[in-house]
């Protein structure tokens, strides 16, 4: 499995700056194969790891689930 390292901080002050979601880059990515994206800190430590299906079909279901837990948690914090 192909392994990606991404700075994190970076990674999403672009999204940000091109006002582009998270999950279009991913659907970019896909190439039939899956890859293990691994989102670094500025030390280069591991801040969390995403398995990129090889289909779109699996990233749709992974971003209906990430929206979710994502809810749930904001959620929580009310």
């Amino acid at each position: 499995m192909q392994k990606i390292e991404i700075k994190a901080e970076q990674f999403f002050e672009l999204l940000k700056l091109k006002d582009t979601p998270m999950w279009e880059i991913f659907s970019q990515m896909i190439d039939g194969n899956e890859k293990e994206i691994i989102f670094l800190d500025n030390e280069d430590k591991i801040l969390f790891n995403y398995i990129l299906p090889s289909n779109q079909e699996k990233l749709e279901e992974d971003r209906k689930e990430f929206s979710k837990q994502f809810s749930d948690k904001l959620a929580n914090l009310n």
